[in-house]
């Protein structure tokens, strides 16, 4: 396709031919593409990740549009997957971008294939499949990254970086480290997760949508400045780890 290499010449003059070739031949799958995920998977490919496998359940639906990338108007009632994928495409339409439209579960998780991957990263809401995600993908030889709670926040400037076990100040961090303990669950390696200490109250009364799946205790109210520097800082983990590490 004609000016190709024109839309990473940016990116290129940055990181290096070296870079972006390993970039582009690395394999990264991504659990959950919603506010956070959505991003995340946007700023991958942008950035010249071409093997990208999204991983989600849902369709679009009215309370996704404040916040995730591929809801509009015009993709209500669309799988997120299908719908991203769309999206991804048009960015660079030579990208694999391999879509699986079910739950992470202990009843699929084997049928993932994690040990075939680069890189994993975990938008996962469900505390149970969280910790499940956590538990098998630390145990393969794949850079793992997980998102921690990014709902009830507002404040760009507080949003941090740490390894799972030093996260402080976030109450899903906290409930999956408890919940772990509790179950004699353990990670096979340290991992960096994106998070932040702020945590504000809703102010409205939640309407969870009917024809949602939602795996998680509550839903809260979120907001799109936060949840996109979640999933762009997630991509950015990556890419800084493809650009210090040539040798993986």
């Amino acid at each position: 396709m004609e000016n190709m290499q024109d839309i990473f010449k940016r990116a290129r003059l940055l990181l290096g031919e070296d870079t972006m070739e390993r970039m582009a031949a690395c394999r990264v799958i991504l659990f959950g593409v919603g506010g956070v995920g959505s991003w995340c998977a946007e700023s991958l490919v942008r950035s010249g990740i071409f093997h990208l496998t999204i991983v989600d359940a849902d369709c679009v639906n009215p309370s996704n549009v404040n916040r995730q990338l591929m809801a509009t108007t015009r993709t209500l009632g669309r799988p997120k997957t299908e719908a991203l994928k769309e999206r991804l495409l048009e960015i660079n339409p030579r990208a694999d971008i391999q879509t699986r439209q079910e739950l992470f579960c202990e009843e699929t998780a084997s049928s993932f294939g994690l040990e075939n991957y680069n890189y994993i990263i975990d938008c996962i809401d469900s505390l149970k499949d969280k910790i499940l995600l956590i538990e098998l993908a630390t145990r393969t030889d794949a850079v793992f990254f997980s998102s921690m709670g990014a709902a009830l926040k507002i404040d760009p400037t507080r949003i941090r970086v740490a390894e799972f076990w030093d996260v402080h100040g976030d109450p899903l961090a906290r409930a999956l480290r408890k919940k772990m303990r509790r179950e004699g669950r353990v990670t096979a390696k340290p991992f960096l997760c994106v998070y932040s200490e702020e945590l504000l109250e809703n102010r409205g009364e939640p309407q969870a949508p009917a024809d949602e799946i939602v795996r998680k205790a509550c839903v809260n109210g979120s907001l799109v400045h936060i949840t996109a520097i979640f999933g762009n800082t997630l991509a950015g983990l990556l890419m800084q780890n493809i650009f210090t590490e040539p040798a993986r």
